[in-house]
């Protein structure tokens, strides 16, 4: 199962950590992960590189981590595209994804 966290401050997100893999279908065959993986690495892409917000990011293989040090105010549209994006995955494919909001 691919498990999302999203990290919360207060009322704004600050970050994402996804991993796993949805097992749905053969390594390199899995649409569901093609689909969460795409979407995460467009939003670490967009905080880091196109709207340049001072972030800390790691990755391996079926895992995405990205953490935002300065102000997030100016991502909060991207992070909350991003979890509606995969909270609806979620409830098309509630075996193979799981949102999670977490507080720190």
């Amino acid at each position: 199962m691919i498990k999302v966290k999203f990290y919360k401050r207060d009322v704004n997100l600050i970050g994402f950590e996804a991993n796993g893999h949805s097992m749905s279908a053969p390594h390199g065959e899995d649409l569901i992960c093609a689909f969460v993986s795409s979407a995460c690495l467009m939003t670490a892409n967009t905080i880091t590189d196109v709207i340049h917000l001072e972030a800390t990011a790691e990755a391996d293989d079926g895992y995405l981590k990205l953490m935002i040090k300065s102000s997030a105010n100016s991502a909060q549209d991207i992070l909350k595209g991003l979890k509606l994006h995969l909270t609806e995955l979620q409830k098309d494919y509630p075996d193979n994804i799981n949102v999670i909001i977490s507080e720190v």
